[in-house]
């Protein structure tokens, strides 16, 4: 199946694609942070994703808490059971969206789901509703491209933004068709396996980003498993953009019941990470 885009000719603001192009003319990559919205719970959610903006990030991307998240290590499932066991639903996502874009309207809002949780209530409806919430783009895990005509559609509908996954089990003829299906940026998950901190990146990196972007033109992220200002500098100098996301998580997971704490680590954390995506 291939899929054909039409513009509709949307002209709401392309933050994902702004992003990208201002980390660029800074001489950096792009930083994209990962949190679990409504963890630890709502209020607290609302004061991280603006801790996460206030330390420079380019991207943020927010896990939409799952009963049964298959890609997640055991950090981000902890963290998807807080969220859930502290009451956060759909429309909770949602609201906590509509609450960031009150106070940045510049910072692209990326969903990291699953595609179950937008099937059961209306693939189309929930994608407008994300749109409407202020949502750039969508992160579906478990949505490989040969089954996405729907989705594609409706997200053409909107406006919405797709990312796809690679992995480094991708072969390069697959690469170009994956492409096909991204209207906002490619991650590159680095390590085969789940999400979690690792100790060293993998040693093809170089290899697989030069053999991704000689295939597609599409900005690049890598992530999994980053968590030092050192691995931020390796994967800047190589992609358009880095991913950091167990390493933040656990500034929630170490300092739980102590939300000041929280807020203040995971600044520290950031801003000190941020400092690595400088190029060069």
């Amino acid at each position: 199946m291939t899929f054909v885009r039409v513009s509709l000719g949307h002209g709401a603001m392309n933050r994902i694609e702004n992003a990208f192009a201002k980390a660029k003319s800074e001489g950096r990559s792009a930083f994209v942070s990962y949190v679990c919205a409504g963890d630890p719970d709502r209020e607290t959610s609302l004061d991280v994703c603006r801790t996460l903006i206030a330390s420079g990030v380019d991207v943020l991307e927010l896990g939409v808490p799952f009963s049964d998240p298959l890609a997640d290590g055991l950090t981000n499932q902890l963290a998807a059971q807080r969220a859930l066991e502290s009451g956060t639903t759909r429309e909770d996502v949602f609201d906590l969206v509509r609450a960031i874009r009150k106070e940045n309207d510049t910072v692209p809002v990326v969903l990291y789901t699953y595609y179950n949780l937008m099937f059961s209530g209306g693939l189309d409806a929930y994608i407008a509703e994300a749109k409407e919430a202020g949502v750039d783009g969508l992160l579906v895990l478990d949505l490989p491209p040969e089954e996405a005509e729907d989705y594609m559609m409706a997200c053409e509908k909107v406006g919405m933004k797709t990312v796809f996954l690679l992995a480094p089990t991708t072969p390069v003829e697959r690469v170009a068709y994956i492409a096909g299906f991204t209207t906002g940026f490619i991650y590159y998950v680095s390590r085969t396996g789940v999400t979690g901190v690792r100790d060293d990146l993998a040693d093809d990196l170089k290899e697989m980003v030069d053999m991704i972007k000689s295939n597609s033109d599409k900005p690049l992220v890598v992530g999994f498993g980053i968590h030092s200002r050192e691995q931020v500098k390796a994967v800047s100098d190589l992609a358009d953009g880095v991913v950091v996301g167990s390493a933040i998580v656990n500034t929630i997971k170490d300092n739980l019941g102590n939300r000041d704490a929280i807020l203040e680590r995971m600044g520290v954390l950031v801003r000190d990470l941020v400092e690595g995506t400088k190029t060069g």
